[in-house]
């Protein structure tokens, strides 16, 4: 059996991890659940250029929406989407994640510029994507979800929801280290609002901390997702950044390394006066 340190690495993909680090959202798609439509990719690029400008650490690009309910995209028309966008932004030195669970867009995204592997899947939608992850030694974060993003709702149901994750997301690293994907270029992800009704979101926001176990650095995204809007009152997700960064600084309080967030310049902003409050 694998014994797991409880203390992170000081870095990772690169960054250091002695403050808290943001990841901007750029979807270019037509159809998620809060900022698609950035299919023209002048509109998406001036968009990746304005988040690093804004104190983005990383630019995460995805073609394929992942909003409850949605039907997959086919990974050529997902390539399309982003790998010019992809192309332009490394060109101007911007820490890319490719938001990919194919293993070809994942290749093609790194040959385009990008640096991390972000999937949504953990690994296992595409049997070819952990190959791929250790052939190629780049940083991944592995997400939790169950099911597909069109079913996994059905399955959100948890006894001990921040226990379950951790013990899902254990069999994950397992998978990765099998796979010889080394482990200081591991990240996490507990997949707020995937499989996850806005109890379980909360109760595993609450409960972060215990993912602490893995020794891993946990990337949280929280940002605009239903669970916000449920506390907040606020049902659309363009104007839930208010509940997003609340959200987002206590996940750091529990022990969060990098926020993945739509509103960049705002959550910048908090989580530097946050750093200066907490040292």
């Amino acid at each position: 059996m694998t014994t797991l340190s409880t203390k992170p690495p000081a870095t990772w993909a690169g960054l250091t991890l002695d403050r808290p680090r943001v990841m901007g959202v750029l979807n270019v798609t037509p159809d998620s659940f809060s900022d698609g439509g950035r299919l023209d990719p002048e509109v998406a690029i001036a968009a990746g250029l304005a988040m690093r400008d804004d104190g983005a650490d990383i630019v995460d690009v995805g073609g394929e929406s992942a909003r409850p309910g949605a039907s997959p995209t086919p990974p050529e028309i997902e390539r399309a989407r982003i790998l010019p966008v992809i192309r332009a932004l490394a060109a101007a030195g911007v820490l890319i994640s490719v938001d990919s669970c194919h293993a070809e867009t994942m290749a093609a995204a790194l040959d385009a510029g990008a640096a991390i592997v972000n999937d949504i899947t953990g690994l296992t939608h595409d049997p070819d994507a952990a190959a791929l992850v250790a052939a190629r030694r780049c940083p991944v974060v592995l997400m939790h979800m169950r099911g597909t993003p069109a079913t996994m709702m059905g399955l959100a149901r948890y006894d001990d929801v921040a226990a379950e994750v951790t013990a899902e997301l254990t069999l994950l690293i397992q998978a990765a280290a099998r796979a010889d994907i080394a482990r200081d270029a591991i990240a996490i992800d507990p997949g707020f609002g995937f499989a996850k009704h806005p109890p379980h979101s909360f109760a595993l926001l609450r409960g972060l901390s215990r993912l602490a176990v893995l020794g891993l650095p946990i990337v949280a995204g929280v940002s605009r997702k239903g669970f916000i809007g449920a506390a907040s009152g606020e049902p659309e997700p363009a104007r839930r950044f208010p509940g997003s960064i609340a959200a987002g600084l206590f996940a750091l309080s529990q022990g969060a390394a990098v926020l993945r967030v739509h509103d960049v310049k705002e959550t910048v902003r908090a989580v530097r006066v946050w750093h200066t409050i907490v040292g």
